[in-house]
């Protein structure tokens, strides 16, 4: 695929990690404990027991990293801070040789020609917050996550003007509590597990607040979401329609309520007394004015009308929804995690946030496979799997880009292989292979081929410049 005249100019073409999944050195210059850390100690909890006390050492190694971005040509690179590395209570008192940390790795993308993306939020929380107000089950931590907002902000703010608050909501909150899956973990009561979901859009909107106050210069806020994404099997108008209302049932609790300013009636009936306890006036903070949303996106869901069915939905189900989600067949082609590929849902989840929300600015900011790399006998990882996967997403990015959606950029995941959560270091999403012995970092075919396509945008776009100065 040839990316000439495919993507609109500009278009940032970025990368992404997380802090927890990178950095490492979690017991190095006054860093606090996270649900992570504590998490990780667990028995069973993590496959392997593995945890990120090492992970790729980014702490000590981000010049190599950003000397590897550069060679890639990426434009951005978006990265989270680790909250108890600049606050190990989560509040109170600071950690200098924390926001140090950061001041260099910004400095040193600078001087990269790289712009910072800074998530504040991955999932890291204070395990001192865990522990003095049971974490997001309290509307105290979406409080104290606008301190962090506003300091951080106000720290970064002369350098930094792309912020994301919190990234994925869904996975601290109903992966952690209604499933047990991820940090903190620990199953909850429906109506609990509603309520930190709550109490995160809460915390985002304060967050959204607090860096529009501390900055020094022109903000550019958003959220990150992994939504529920949909396609219809067969390209009727039936079975469009039905695809977008089980977009709407499906991302009622998350995305719509930011965008929309309130839950939906048929979402609170649903909920029914499982709902969480809000107020009009924190409706509106969850609704303060974002600049663009960033969507993680890996895998989607098949559908078709369907007047007599049901589906599980928010941990409830729905009955006669006017849709059915298919099966997929056991020969279906799947990612190393187990994700069926399905490029076709992220063109439907713009085209369907385009239809209800018009213009705001789009941001790809997580998209990847998990592949089972193979390295060569000559040191090549030649991760095909991984390029024909980036290949057809991007070609379904462009179409929609092409469509009207206001697409304006696209962070692939990940820049490297790291810590995968429960799944350790299993699993391996980069598109730079990382040896956990030696932390040699080897570029494999995909990165590549990445490079390849942000230079063949950045030569079609040097080229129109050319032509309209002519």
């Amino acid at each position: 695929m040839s990316l000439n005249g495919k993507f609109a100019s500009p278009f940032v073409w970025g990368a992404a990690t997380a802090s927890y999944q990178i950095e490492g050195a979690t017991e190095l210059d006054g860093r606090g404990r996270c649900v992570w850390d504590e998490f990780a100690l667990q028995p069973g909890k993590v496959l392997n027991n593995d945890d990120g006390r090492r992970a790729c050492d980014h702490y000590n190694l981000y010049p190599q990293d950003i000397a590897l971005m550069k060679e890639i040509g990426l434009d951005a690179y978006r990265f989270s801070l680790a909250w108890p590395r600049i606050l190990p209570s989560g509040e109170g008192k600071i950690n200098p040789q924390g926001l140090a940390f950061y001041d260099r790795l910004i400095d040193e993308l600078l001087e990269n020609n790289l712009v910072p993306w800074v998530t504040l939020f991955h999932w890291d929380l204070p395990q001192a917050l865990q522990d003095k107000y049971r974490g997001w089950l309290s509307k105290e931590v979406a409080a104290r996550f606008a301190d962090y907002a506003y300091l951080v902000s106000e720290r970064y703010s002369d350098r930094v003007s792309n912020w994301f608050t919190i990234n994925e909501i869904r996975c601290f909150t109903t992966l952690a509590h209604r499933e047990d899956y991820h940090a903190p973990g620990g199953r909850l009561p429906e109506k609990d597990v509603n309520q930190t979901i709550h109490n995160a859009l809460l915390g985002h909107g304060l967050a959204v607040q607090a860096i529009r106050s501390a900055t020094k210069q022109t903000a550019r806020i958003g959220l990150v979401e992994n939504l529920d994404t949909f396609w219809p099997i067969i390209d009727t108008p039936e079975n469009i329609a039905a695809a977008k209302q089980a977009w709407r049932d499906a991302n009622a609790a998350i995305l719509l309520p930011t965008l929309d300013g309130k839950y939906s009636t048929a979402y609170l009936e649903l909920l029914g007394a499982d709902a969480p306890e809000f107020t009009p006036e924190e409706m509106k903070i969850i609704a303060s004015p974002c600049d663009f949303i960033g969507y993680n996106y890996y895998t989607g869901i098949p559908v078709r009308a369907n007047v007599t069915s049901q589906v599980e939905l928010h941990g409830k189900k729905l009955i006669n929804p006017g849709y059915e989600y298919l099966k997929f067949s056991s020969d279906y082609p799947r990612t190393d995690m187990g994700w069926p590929i399905t490029p076709k849902a992220i063109y439907y989840a713009l085209k369907f946030t385009q239809e209800e929300y018009g213009d705001i600015p789009l941001y790809i900011t997580e998209n990847g496979m998990a592949a089972a790399d193979k390295e060569e006998s000559t040191g090549e990882i030649n991760d095909l799997s991984r390029v024909e996967y980036l290949r057809t997403h991007l070609a379904a990015l462009a179409q929609a880009q092409a469509e009207g959606v206001n697409l304006r950029g696209y962070f692939v995941w990940s820049l490297l292989d790291n810590y995968e959560w429960t799944l350790g270091y299993t699993k391996r999403f980069g598109i730079t292979r990382v040896n956990y012995t030696t932390m040699e970092r080897t570029l494999k075919l995909s990165g590549k081929y990445y490079a390849q396509m942000i230079a063949q945008y950045q030569l079609a776009e040097q080229t129109l410049i050319a032509e309209v100065k002519l």
